[in-house]
């Protein structure tokens, strides 16, 4: 009887373990999955996407293929590279940056493509399979950490080109309302009107408020601004962590590592079969930000202790 049981046990055990075999999700499925890496440069924030989307890939137990092209900063080198891709072909097109972005719009379109390392989904409009991991925060997020960081300023001054920026101007309208706060935007349609609409703000503005917009904030712009926010002791909310180190009060930032890793997941999906322009476009889950105290001291405004134990950069 003893012996019968032990024998019984024994086959028991035999079929859940071919069960698990057979059922359990194997890596071996992924062995000739080909990822095509396509990266604008290859320092910085592009390194820590690819590390944080490779290992959210391993953890699934997704053994691609994967093959980088790096462009340098030169987009002439996507025609080398696009004959090899072709040939090959490829399961996933993960591309970094703008450039990358565009050249396989251009010339790859027949591939999915997961993108990141760009300002929105506009930079997508004609890719009929692909989706994207954007760099763009919602005005909601951006608006709230605003009130978050400075609670006492009231009045928001915001320069924009309609351009570029009408409907995420009439947006943040609506937002900051429901905020209680007052959006006061100004339009700078060409560089040269920017001092003008400087001096409109001066008067009327707690805070302004920096958006990316290609007329109002680039190198050429960024000390009439700074001079402007720091004479006017009117704090800037600034566009990234260079415009903080310079004089800007705060800016958001993304943990670069982790939009990896949320691009790691989306790229499960579409490897086990998802079509990419089903997947809706996504801003980073992740906020981070830095500070700049010798800005907050010259201008008298108090940070409290746990936003300043909470920046990723703080700039004294």
């Amino acid at each position: 009887m003893r012996l019968l049981i032990c024998m019984t046990v024994r086959a028991v055990v035999v079929v859940v373990i071919t069960l698990l075999i057979w059922y359990v999700p194997s890596s071996s499925g992924f062995a000739n999955t080909r990822i095509v890496v396509l990266t604008s440069q290859e320092d910085g924030p592009y390194q820590e996407v690819l590390t944080g989307f490779r290992s959210a890939l391993d953890q699934q137990g997704i053994q691609a293929m994967f093959e980088v092209y790096a462009l340098r900063g030169d987009g002439s080198t996507m025609r080398q590279g696009e004959q090899e891709i072709k040939a090959k072909g490829a399961q996933l097109l993960f591309t970094l940056g703008s450039l990358a972005t565009q050249g396989a719009v251009e010339h790859l379109a027949e591939f999915p493509i997961l993108a990141t390392l760009v300002l929105s989904a506009d930079e997508l409009k004609q890719a009929p399979n692909a989706t994207a991991v954007v760099l763009e925060f919602p005005v909601e997020i951006e608006l709230q950490w605003l009130h978050r960081i400075l609670p006492q300023q009231q009045t928001i001054g915001v320069l924009f080109n309609p351009k570029e920026n009408q409907n995420r101007i009439t947006t943040a309208t609506q937002v900051a309302h429901n905020l209680g706060l007052k959006l006061l935007a100004q339009e700078v349609k060409t560089p040269q009107e920017l001092p003008h609409a400087l001096d409109a703000l001066a008067q009327h503005a707690d805070v302004l408020w920096g958006i990316a917009d290609q007329t109002v904030f680039s190198p050429q712009t960024a000390e009439p601004i700074l001079l402007f926010s720091f004479r006017n002791h009117i704090p800037f909310a600034g566009l990234s962590m260079a415009w903080v180190k310079a004089g800007a009060l705060y800016a958001l930032d993304r943990d670069y590592t982790d939009l990896g890793a949320q691009c790691g997941a989306l790229a499960l999906q579409i490897l086990h079969g998802t079509q990419a322009h089903t997947l809706p476009f996504a801003p980073p889950r992740k906020v981070t930000y830095a500070l700049n105290l010798r800005t907050a001291n010259h201008m008298k405004i108090d940070i409290s202790q746990p936003l300043i134990d909470g920046a990723r950069r703080i700039f004294r």
